[in-house]
């Protein structure tokens, strides 16, 4: 019988590591010293479902960060934390208030609503920020039962057009949704790159100004996968363990979530990642500026510029580099930096989109 510990070597590279692109940071590897952690957490028995040694850590961790009322609820991805985190935070005839960019709104295959079981209410924004102005659009009916109530705010930091809230607009819509008795959500699929934008620690623009609950990122930051929902108001949430379940975001052998979330934390990785990240974008940005005919049409504040260009430039140069189209009838497409992005491979696009640009 073969021994259960010999590592085999059966395993094929199936793509050229040397090849990066600026379609999605989540295209991106795993950072070694996160690999590093998988290893060390890896050999031996922990007990399953979050009671192991290194949940209870990350527990330790996030208090570092969000302080001591702070409290993790690791899960698979990005959506699943959304969903269960509004799930915790509305009734059955509840509504969340977002942007109409917001990545719960586009990019979660109507899972909020359709497993959520909530109403989104929507609000279109000129860069992918509400404000409380914005916010009133549909902060209003509670006592009209033809109408979800609306019980949350949720904003994304950064946005999803690249856009970064600083903590005075964050505590301005704190205290607008408070004071309509509703709660504040923040998606942090990006929180790393904001903070590291702002220069400021988390804490800043979260729980310091109002925030309730936050969906944490580490997948977009370097982990393999991994995202958190951290609830900063325990007031805000109820059944937070029940919902994770029943939502199918109850891993098993959650150490291995835990453990790169907290090597993300415990030390500075997670903002050495975002840093080098959002400095990439600038190279890209500055770069992308001497091109005639290419326009930059956000502020680029994170890791991601948003662009547009001649639909047959943008066709011509995905086959040289991955990317996507964003508006694809108005010719905008984005271009994002992962904390692997070199400085040659930005160097390589700019000077493959003025081959393209020159044609």
């Amino acid at each position: 019988m073969a021994d259960p510990t010999t590592v085999r070597t059966d395993a094929r590279r199936h793509h050229d590591p040397q090849i990066r692109g600026f379609a999605s940071d989540n295209y991106a590897g795993t950072h070694p010293e996160i690999l590093a952690a998988l290893a060390l957490a890896n050999g031996g028995h922990q007990i399953a479902y979050g009671e192991d040694e290194y949940t209870e850590h990350l527990q330790r961790v996030m208090h570092s960060h969000f302080g001591p009322t702070a409290e993790a609820f690791p899960v698979f991805n990005g959506t699943g934390a959304n969903v269960v985190s509004l799930q915790a935070m509305t009734d059955r005839w509840g509504a969340v208030i977002c942007a109409e960019s917001a990545h719960i709104n586009v990019d979660e295959g109507g899972a909020p609503e359709r497993v959520g079981g909530l109403k989104l209410l929507t609000v279109p924004t000129p860069d992918g920020k509400l404000t409380p102005e914005l916010i009133d659009r549909q902060a209003y009916g509670w006592d009209d039962e033809h109408r979800a109530m609306p019980q949350v705010v949720s904003i994304a930091q950064n946005t999803e057009l690249g856009t970064v809230y600083t903590p005075a607009e964050i505590r301005a819509i704190c205290d607008h949704a408070h004071g309509h008795g509703m709660k504040v959500h923040l998606d942090g699929a990006r929180i790393a790159n904001a903070a590291a934008s702002l220069d400021v620690p988390m804490r800043t623009f979260t729980n310091t100004v109002g925030v309730d609950v936050l969906s944490f990122g580490g997948t977009k930051n370097g982990a393999i996968f991994g995202e958190a929902v951290v609830v900063l108001n325990p007031d805000a949430v109820r059944a937070m363990k029940h919902l994770r379940k029943l939502s199918m975001q109850l891993a098993s052998k959650m150490r291995f979530v835990s453990v790169q979330l907290e090597a993300l934390l415990a030390g500075d990785l997670w903002l050495r990642n975002a840093r080098h990240a959002n400095a990439m974008a600038q190279r890209l940005a500055e770069g992308v500026r001497t091109v005639d005919g290419v326009e930059i049409l956000h502020p680029v504040q994170a890791n991601a510029v948003f662009a547009r260009l001649p639909h047959a430039v943008s066709e011509r140069l995905q086959k040289r580099f991955r990317f996507y189209f964003w508006d694809e009838a108005a010719g905008d497409v984005r271009w994002m930096c992962a904390f692997d992005t070199r400085e040659d491979d930005v160097d390589a696009f700019v000077l493959a989109l003025k081959e393209e640009m020159a044609k």
